[in-house]
């Protein structure tokens, strides 16, 4: 597994890994929807929080033990996603810190990236590609679903949240030999995009 760092792109997303130009515009993301930060996320990157947040994220891409990703629509930075616990002795990552501004939810965004990010994974010789969503965020518990990805169990009383909630986690993975049957599916969700135009 060499999981590379690269631009990846399709007809509805753009993902550049992290550079100092997107701080602003992403700060301006994450701006959109102050409320979702206390309530589902482990860290925020909302508020008077974003420069901190910023600065980890950026520390560990130059340590190389995330990859985080601009996530461009429309021309513009709606959000972030991140390749995380990058395990390469096992052949494993993590997609996680995901996020979009609200009007860039429920539509192509998220199985846009989705499918850049997977595919570039398992090209780069990844065997297993995990999530991690908050048990009481059903949108994100719903999405995993709708990818395809296999839930695996609950993480019961896992991370205290930047806010001091006690959070559970639930684990959901594609492996490598279940890629091209996620691939289709994300295929055919982005074929209805393309034709309704």
């Amino acid at each position: 597994m060499n999981l590379r760092t690269a631009v990846l792109e399709n007809r509805f997303v753009r993902l550049e890994p992290f550079e100092d130009h997107h701080k602003e515009p992403l700060r301006a993301a994450c701006d959109a929807d102050p409320e979702l930060w206390p309530t589902f996320y482990y860290t925020s990157l909302g508020g008077d929080r974003f420069d901190a947040g910023w600065e980890t994220l950026r520390a560990q891409q130059r340590a190389g033990s995330r990859i985080p990703f601009a996530v461009i629509h429309g021309g513009e930075v709606v959000g972030l996603s991140t390749f995380m616990d990058i395990r390469p002795v096992d052949g494993a990552v993590e997609i996680g810190t995901t996020y979009y501004r609200p009007s860039a939810r429920g539509g192509v965004v998220n199985p846009a990236a989705k499918r850049l990010l997977l595919d570039h994974a398992f090209a780069c010789g990844v065997g297993r590609v995990a999530f991690q969503v908050d048990a009481i965020n059903s949108r994100s518990r719903a999405a995993m679903t709708k990818l395809g990805a296999v839930e695996e169990g609950i993480l019961r009383n896992h991370l205290v949240t930047w806010t001091g909630r006690v959070r559970s986690s639930v684990i959901y993975s594609v492996l490598a030999d279940e890629w091209p049957a996620v691939r289709a599916g994300l295929d055919a969700r982005l074929a209805s995009f393309r034709a309704a135009g």
